[in-house]
């Protein structure tokens, strides 16, 4: 696929993206989430477009296979303006109430049991016995509580933080950003992550004033540490300095790693991709995508990461599998 030129062209080769890995029973995300304590599958999704600064974004939906393309559909209605008798567009819906909206504007439901795979239900069944087994340790032997939370934490499968994100940039220089998640293993029903959340989970800005770089950024891992640091935003403000790559590595130790918010956590988890670009000083706007100068990074405290990407010249995506001093 080709980067083009018109926004909506470009929005809809990331939503592609991000659709193909909700489809994926390899990721946590769409098909094959994570199910949470009632065995349901809900997910989070959002989408930003720098352009325009449009968010649109979902949280704890059930029964529809591509959540991103919910909130694609947000974005879309609200920048069409206000509705009926001057009420606001929503930004941002949940539950039954994001279902609902969704089907009402063309989207195809499916049924939560089609997106579980063996995989999902095998993990939620081991998960269950665990949780069955601490609560039975807590009541029998309370100095072993602590132990017994620790190693199952440990174990429970909620260390494979699979959100899929994405960031692009189009010839004009226009950057976006999404990201969707099912969410922690064993979660509470109705738990809404970083995912949906705005200037956590996802955060697109183009160039404005005193800011030269077009900022696009997509978060994965533990969403309430995500959310109480607003690490898309924090990210996104600091590749405003000249040297990128130093400037989100301080983020990730001052914002993040070391943030006061996150104190009293013991391992900290997240990842973080940044796209930064802008068009050459001496260059008129054009569609030589020699005209602008684009950088990548990412970052992660987790002990792994992967992370793809592809331009307009490239046939297939370049994979990288991050280890732990990424």
């Amino acid at each position: 696929k080709h980067v083009c030129k018109k926004a909506c062209q470009r929005v809809s080769v990331y939503l592609d993206m991000v659709s193909l890995a909700q489809d994926s029973p390899f990721t946590n995300a769409g098909t094959g989430s994570n199910l949470n304590l009632s065995g349901e599958i809900e997910c989070d999704a959002s989408i930003m477009d720098g352009r325009s600064l449009h968010y649109g974004a979902v949280g704890a939906l059930s029964g529809i296979k591509n959540p991103v393309l919910v909130a694609n559909r947000l974005l879309s209605e609200a920048q069409k303006g206000k509705l009926s008798a001057g009420r606001v567009p929503p930004c941002f819906l949940v539950g039954r109430g994001a279902y609902h909206w969704a089907v009402d504007h063309g989207i195809p439901p499916c049924p939560s049991d089609q997106m579980a795979t063996k995989c999902s239900l095998s993990a939620y069944k081991r998960n269950k016995r665990k949780i069955e087994l601490a609560e039975k340790v807590e009541c029998s032997a309370g100095a072993q509580v602590k132990r017994s939370r620790q190693s199952s934490g440990k174990q429970n499968g909620s260390g494979s933080l699979d959100t899929v994100g994405a960031v692009v940039v189009d010839w004009e220089g226009n950057v976006a950003a999404a990201v969707s998640s099912g969410g922690l293993a064993m979660k509470h029903p109705g738990r809404v992550g970083q995912a949906a959340h705005y200037g956590c989970g996802c955060w697109a800005e183009n160039a404005w004033k005193l800011n030269p770089y077009s900022i696009a950024v997509s978060t994965s891992g533990c969403g309430e540490h995500l959310m109480r640091t607003m690490l898309a935003r924090e990210c996104s403000a600091s590749a405003q300095s000249e040297d990128a790559h130093q400037a989100l590595l301080d983020t990730m130790q001052n914002k993040f790693i070391s943030s006061p918010f996150l104190a009293s956590e013991d391992c900290i988890l997240g990842g973080v991709i940044v796209l930064r670009c802008c068009r050459c000083a001496d260059s008129e706007p054009s569609a030589d995508l020699r005209a602008l100068l684009v950088e990548f990074l990412w970052s992660h405290t987790t002990e792994s990461m992967c992370v793809g990407y592809m331009s307009a010249q490239d046939c297939k995506a370049k994979v990288i599998y991050s280890g732990s001093t990424g």
